[in-house]
């Protein structure tokens, strides 16, 4: 098993995990690429506030997602403004 501290008892220094880079490769939707760009500040926050950053990139993507692609029309459904 890895040790955690040394041989005086003081904590071991440990490795900085390598963050995979976001490539954007694939991704052609400019909000969700957006969304993603703010993985790149992931390894400078604390680790306590980790949880907070994936949610608020969670809820970004959603609304990214949902609001469709920005050079087309609505995906399913009437327009907008349209009666039936």
């Amino acid at each position: 098993m890895t040790e955690l501290t040394d041989s005086a008892g003081h904590l071991a220094a440990q490795p900085s995990p390598n963050w995979p880079q976001a490539s954007g490769a694939g991704i052609t939707d400019p909000a969700v690429t957006a969304v993603l760009a703010r993985l790149e500040t992931l390894p400078q926050s604390p680790v306590a506030e980790h949880e907070a950053v994936y949610n608020g990139l969670h809820d970004a993507l959603l609304d990214a997602l949902n609001a469709g692609p920005g050079d087309s029309g609505p995906a399913d459904g009437p327009a907008a403004g349209g009666g039936a």
